[in-house]
């Protein structure tokens, strides 16, 4: 019998532990809450605030299991996360084991390594309740929120919605931002760029690219200037090189790691959280749930002495760096690799390129700034035989050398949305002097327009949540997958429009014009609003202002951290907050209104008179003409993905209602082209096939419908494997991961030596398999 338990959240991280701790331990897991509020009802007393809580099913057996050896073992050790809601399943633990917090020790440790286990089982302490108090707040409130707010919007807007105080605050900023995009003017204007030719010894040349310093606004002003610059002579009018120097970026938080698996690695948030969490548990990294950027002596240490070997003394300053955020994670080390002098490791691909990422964040962060040059070439533009153009504009040339690479030897940190090639070098200008005169080969004025802001991505959605405050590191990852999963927010790609530009270039004294196409405002994998989300989004925003409120969701931050350190009680936090809350949910329930949340009228049918309005209804947007009474009932037209229900007009709402259209016979059965929940479909001998993304229902044709169909057709009798005539709704498929058995509408798994002979296998067999 073990004198010792030890109960951690997972039992990955169980196995790594027991093996450093020896036989005198045993380590289960929890895996996660064992004790939680209950699912279909409040689980709060809205006089106290008090949480009820009950052990969910599926953990009753965990719970049985860990009260049998919690009741053998001499000593339980309490070894969940460091962090509240660590802190909170260790406090579900001694209430559910009856166990005594005096005689109970809680460990913590952000590293699952043999020196830090050791460590922190002779540095035991006591459960602390200020953390638990945070994290009852921060359950309590959301759950308020989400129950409270949720009924509303079942019966204002749509049955089946959700409401959160995070997640709807996260949908605002995507919903402004599209609103952003969608009322910008883009306006024209004109950049101006020179390509001059440099003298050297050899008499060769070399070639100078130098930018004006100042936009165009009309084509006019473009041609005025390039008649101008026939007859200009062009010189050196200063050269300016600055020494500077630039510093490494602090190693991860989990905001940070989150943004830059994103650019560099093309990883979605909640995919690097699942990653990062697997390498943690692998003893691979440090806790990957932390907003600081500290690092341990020990971890400083071992950086200058890896740097040193691998790149030279040189390279290596150590340094410590400060998280400017308050709150109770503080405590933490940045995300770093457990072992320090460990450049890979074994694992999954995903898993090998996010070690990576962090193995050199972590190291360049203790590697010497990089040394840098920045030259600024500044070109004056003059007559023959006369002082320089009044007021005219200068040719600015930029560029810099890289004098000592430092950290750049190991990592280049990107910025903003898109991904940056680490291998991208900045370019190195020609030696010049002041005063020498230069040779025009040609300039180019290119038309171009304003750009609208950018939409978010996952990364962007993250750093402006953490710039508001909104959130805390464990929750950024959860509220961007919980959006998309309520159909608030999809992650797609935006169609640009063609434009066409002018280019008007001068090459030796003749100036040309020629027209070139861009496509502007395509967007690839950004996150844009859903009709849903945004009707969600405008009827909190009109009855719930203080919830969707940027500065109330920041200081309830704020307020949870000051629980966190004792300084404030989280029960008078929630009576006050709800005290508020309540009356404005009881009043906005009772309201009533003259059209449900969305709805707007576009107008009326030129042909019956009948009004035109789009609306949600039970599958989503539709669009509806009439109303209901005694004499007529009102038809409906579902919304195709490519329509919005805010900029939809009434010309393309009565389109919609030409579907469903028949276009053809073929094999001697109607094709009709409609629409329909799941977006645009043809219908053929009592088959739907999807039209996708690439054909308009509207102007389809018979053979491209029958192309579908026969895709559609070949597609599924490759998935056929087999079905048995005395056994009608039991079949044998090929899906995603291989054979298996589909049996009245259930699916049962195959052995890898069943898929091998799937095409074998009698009635019998099968049967056995789907009775077990």
């Amino acid at each position: 019998m073990q004198k010792n338990l030890v109960i951690v959240e997972s039992p990955a991280k169980a196995k790594t532990i027991e093996r450093f701790l020896g036989d005198d331990y045993k380590v289960m897991s929890s895996y996660g809450h064992i004790r939680d509020l209950k699912k279909k009802e409040l689980s709060i007393d809205e006089t106290t605030m008090t949480p009820q809580y009950e052990i969910p099913a599926d953990k009753r057996k965990v719970v049985t299991q860990l009260k049998a050896e919690a009741k053998k073992a001499d000593k339980v050790w309490l070894a969940s996360d460091e962090d509240r809601e660590g802190e909170a399943i260790s406090w579900h633990l001694c209430e559910v084991l009856g166990l005594d917090e005096q005689q109970t020790s809680r460990i913590v440790f952000h590293e699952i390594t043999k020196p830090a286990i050791l460590r922190a089982i002779e540095e035991p302490r006591h459960i602390d309740m200020n953390l638990v108090a945070a994290q009852q707040a921060r359950r309590v409130l959301d759950r308020l929120v989400g129950f409270k707010l949720s009924p509303v919007l079942w019966r204002k807007v749509k049955p089946s919605l959700s409401a959160g105080r995070v997640q709807s605050v996260a949908v605002r900023l995507i919903v402004e931002r599209e609103r952003e995009i969608q009322q910008f003017k883009s306006e024209p204007y004109y950049s101006v760029a020179a390509v001059f030719s440099v003298p050297t010894t050899d008499g060769q040349g070399v070639e100078l690219k130098a930018t004006l310093d100042r936009r165009m606004k009309t084509q006019q002003e473009v041609d005025d200037f390039m008649q101008q610059m026939k007859t200009a002579t062009f010189a050196v009018q200063s050269v300016q090189r600055k020494p500077t120097k630039r510093s490494p970026a602090p190693p991860f938080t989990t905001s940070t790691l989150q943004q830059e698996a994103a650019r560099k690695l093309g990883m979605a948030v909640s995919q690097t959280m699942l990653v990062a969490q697997h390498l943690y548990e692998s003893g691979h990294i440090t806790y990957m749930r932390t907003d600081s950027v500290n690092l341990s002596t020990l971890a400083v240490n071992t950086s200058k002495t890896t740097i040193t070997q691998l790149y030279g003394e040189e390279y290596s300053h150590p340094r410590q760096f400060h998280t400017h955020s308050k709150g109770a994670q503080e405590a933490h080390e940045a995300i770093r690799p457990t072992y320090i002098d460990k450049q890979t490791i074994d694992g999954t691909p995903q898993e090998k390129r996010l070690y990576e990422l962090i193995w050199k964040r972590t190291v360049a962060s203790q590697m010497a700034d990089a040394d840098i040059e920045k030259t600024t070439i500044n070109i004056s533009i003059g007559q023959e035989g006369s002082t320089d153009i009044a007021d005219a504009p200068q040719f600015v040339a930029q560029g810099e050398v890289v004098t000592f690479d430092g950290f750049l030897k190991v990592y280049r940190p990107t910025e903003g949305d898109e991904p940056q090639a680490e291998t991208d070098e900045p370019r190195q200008l020609p030696l010049l002097r002041q005063g020498q005169p230069i040779e025009r080969q040609e300039i180019v004025a290119t038309e171009r327009y304003s750009a609208a802001p950018l939409r978010y991505t996952e990364a962007s959605l993250v750093h402006k949540m953490e710039e508001l405050g909104i959130g805390r590191p464990s929750t950024y990852a959860p509220t961007i997958s919980t959006i998309q999963q309520r159909e608030y927010v999809q992650r797609g790609d935006t169609k640009g429009q063609e434009r066409q530009l002018t280019v008007t270039t001068l090459k030796n004294q003749s100036v040309t014009h020629r027209k070139k196409t861009e496509m502007a405002g395509s967007d690839k994998g950004k996150l844009l609003p859903t009709d849903i989300g945004i009707v969600v989004n405008d009827f909190l925003m009109d009855h719930f202002p203080e919830i969707m409120d940027y500065g109330f969701t920041a200081t309830v931050e704020h307020d949870f951290d000051l629980i966190a350190e004792g300084k404030q009680q989280w029960e008078k936090m929630m009576k006050t907050f709800y005290r508020n809350f309540e009356p404005t949910v009881e009043a906005t329930m009772q309201s009533r209104s003259e059209h449900k949340a969305g709805e707007r009228v576009l107008g009326n049918d030129p042909v019956t008179g009948k009004p035109v309005m789009v609306k949600i209804g039970r599958f989503g947007p539709v669009v509806q003409k009439g109303q209901p009474d005694k004499n007529d009932r009102p038809t409906f037209a579902q919304m195709p993905k490519k329509l919005s229900m805010e900029t939809i007009t009434l010309e393309e709402a009565l389109e919609l209602f030409k579907l469903p259209r028949q276009i053809g016979e073929y094999e001697g059965k109607t094709v009709t082209i409609g629409t329909g929940r799941f977006g645009p479909y043809a219908q053929h001998d009592g088959k739907y096939t999807s039209l996708g993304r690439d054909y308009d229902p509207m102007t389809i044709t018979l053979e491209e419908a029958i192309e579908l169909i026969e895709a559609k057709r070949k597609k599924e009798s490759e998935k056929h494997i087999k079905s048995f005539d005395e056994r009608p709704g039991l079949q044998i498929l090929n899906g995603r991961w291989g054979a298996y058995i589909v049996c009245d509408g259930k699916n049962y798994r195959l052995t890898k030596q069943q898929k091998e002979r799937a095409a074998e296998l009698t009635l019998q067999e099968c049967l056995d398999i789907v009775n077990g």
